[in-house]
Formats: C-alpha cells, structure tokens, sequence
C-alpha cells in the first residue's frame, strides 16, 4: 500500500500537489462513485492539518445529501441556497469563509467549526457534488487551499 501522508516539511504548495496526485492515481480508472469519494475524504482528513470535516455533498433531485466523509455526524440534506455549500452548489462557485458566524444562513452541523471552504464539482456544466472542508480555526483557509481544492474537483468532475 502506498504512504499518501506528506512529510511534515513539505509546503502548502507540495501538500496539494501530492494530495491532487494521490487522489488521481486512487480514481483513475474506478467508474464508482461512491468509492471514489470514499478514498478522497480519507485523503483529505490525511494530507490537510487542522480539520474537524471533510467530505462530499451529493446532487440528488434538486439537494445536497450527504456522501462520504471523515469527521463528526453531519447534516443529512441541505437546501440550494442554505448555508455554505448550498449557495456554492446554487451558485457554482467556491465559497471561501473565514468566519462562519459572519456567514447569513450558515449551518451549524458542529459548532466547532469556525471557518469552510465550498468547492463545487461540476461536470458538464452542472452541480454533481461539492467537497467541503470546515476548520475549529478561524481563516484557516486561503487562496492557495481554494487553487488546490478546485484543481482536485476538476479531476474527479467525471469519476464522481
């Protein structure tokens, strides 16, 4: 079995691009979706320090619901439009929130998290999922999580 985990020297920059390597060479070639999700949450919860979630919603008639991740139980369903993977899937944009009490509509699954990161997967043109990242940190997230997140969405845009 391969080591995913980074070194402990490595960059924010080295972190993704092994995280997006890992990730491909897991779902590359697997056509189920749920699996493919599967092994990128554990990915996530592996590579990416000073998380208390991460994982995937799914589109399911006109919703979010929830799909594989590491973390605390979680909100089931989630409307379009509510809280902050509903406006990133409504929207098709990435939502990057440094405090989510500062966020109208944000949704307390676990009222740790202090901040999130939303990144929609969009495969031709629609919403098939989103990858949500939430942190007990305030700004834990920036630019550079945004870039790798979306870089690994678009990969798995048609293997999810």
């Amino acid at each position: 079995m391969y080591d995913f985990r980074p070194g402990a020297e490595a960059s924010k920059a080295d972190i993704y691009e092994q995280l997006v390597s890992a990730a491909d060479a897991l779902t590359e070639g697997e056509s189920d979706a749920v699996a493919n999700m599967a092994n990128v949450a554990a990915l996530l919860g592996d590579f990416l320090p000073d998380l208390n979630w991460a994982g995937f919603y799914r589109m399911v008639e006109g919703e979010l619901v929830l799909g594989p991740f590491v973390g605390r139980p979680a909100c089931i369903r989630i409307a379009l439009g509510t809280g902050v993977c509903g406006v990133a899937a409504e929207r098709g944009e990435t939502q990057l929130v440094e405090d989510v009490h500062e966020f109208p509509g944000h949704i307390a699954c676990d009222a740790e998290t202090r901040s999130e990161l939303v990144v929609p997967v969009i495969r031709d043109g629609s919403v098939v999922s989103v990858i949500d990242l939430d942190s007990p940190n305030l700004a834990r997230f920036d630019e550079e999580d945004r870039a790798g997140i979306e870089r690994l969405a678009e990969i798995l845009a048609a293997r999810i």
